[in-house]
């Protein structure tokens, strides 16, 4: 074997469980759980600080049915009545830069914010029999791609935001920029900068080169696009800024990127095929 896919994401546990106790995860990596109905309240079991030492550790939080609750462990999980938790341990090294990352511990994502993430889930408890085959690898790698656009569950952002947002998200490889996208808004650039920044903690730009490095990331993982393909179907304005862009955001260069991670089998988003369909076909 060349390169074994479990030293980059793999996975470990699951548990699918109607917890009528609290239910306590431990070992390491990335917990993801999805609460498919119901209501828990999910709390770290030791409040330590987290390995990369910027987490905020918060008090036990209540979660409801489509949430999902990302954090390390000792993880507990109370359920509030009659619950169903879907809980998968990831590990390998995206996992742990995953889990490096996050702001908050435990973390509350919406579901609606990474839709494709329960069925990515319910594919990986399919693999719990064969969990460092090479297919769960790639699904494993996949939830994480999927995860890293997740919002947190926290009070809702002002309506001129989630506009913002969802503009942003929609239409990131035709938008030029703020201006644009303030006119498109109906409103001022400074005031769309200074609403944006104080409710997400980035400006507006910032996020819209976040969502456009995501996107790359996830063409070099679907199939062997050439860099200026991509580019293009992520608003870029050539391979040359994609590329030093991408190294800025990620450390590493899409060639090291697409070497490191492989590919995974997930298919493009309806949008990401309409796009390249009206692009190249």
């Amino acid at each position: 074997m060349l390169y074994d896919w479990t030293s980059t994401a793999a996975l470990g546990v699951v548990r699918d469980i109607q917890p009528k106790e609290p239910l306590t995860l431990t070992g390491e990596g990335l917990w993801v759980c999805l609460i498919s109905s119901g209501r828990c309240t999910a709390s770290l079991t030791d409040a330590s600080p987290s390995p990369a030492g910027s987490a905020l550790i918060l008090p036990p939080q209540s979660a409801a049915a489509g949430h999902l609750v990302l954090s390390r462990a000792p993880l507990t999980l109370t359920p509030e009545g009659e619950s169903h938790l879907l809980c998968i341990q990831l590990t390998g090294q995206a996992a742990v830069q995953f889990l490096a990352g996050l702001t908050e511990l435990p973390f509350l994502a919406r579901g609606e914010t990474c839709p494709a993430a329960a069925e990515l889930l319910g594919r990986l408890a399919a693999e719990a029999d064969t969990p460092r085959s090479r297919a769960a690898s790639q699904l494993a790698f996949a939830l994480l791609c999927e995860l890293a656009g997740a919002d947190s569950a926290a009070p809702p952002l002002p309506p001129l935001v989630e506009a913002a947002i969802e503009d942003i998200r929609q239409n990131y490889a035709g938008l030029y920029g703020v201006e644009e996208l303030s006119e498109r808004l109906g409103v001022s650039k400074s005031h769309l900068v200074r609403t944006f920044t104080a409710a997400v903690g980035v400006p507006p730009g910032r996020y819209l080169t976040t969502v456009r490095v995501e996107a790359a990331m996830r063409l070099l993982l679907h199939r062997e696009y050439t860099l200026d393909v991509i580019a293009s179907l992520c608003g870029f304005s050539g391979a040359n800024y994609l590329c030093r862009v991408f190294k800025k955001e990620t450390g590493q260069s899409p060639a090291q990127w697409r070497a490191l991670a492989g590919q995974t089998a997930r298919p493009l988003s309806p949008a990401e095929s309409q796009r390249e369909q009206a692009l190249y076909i």
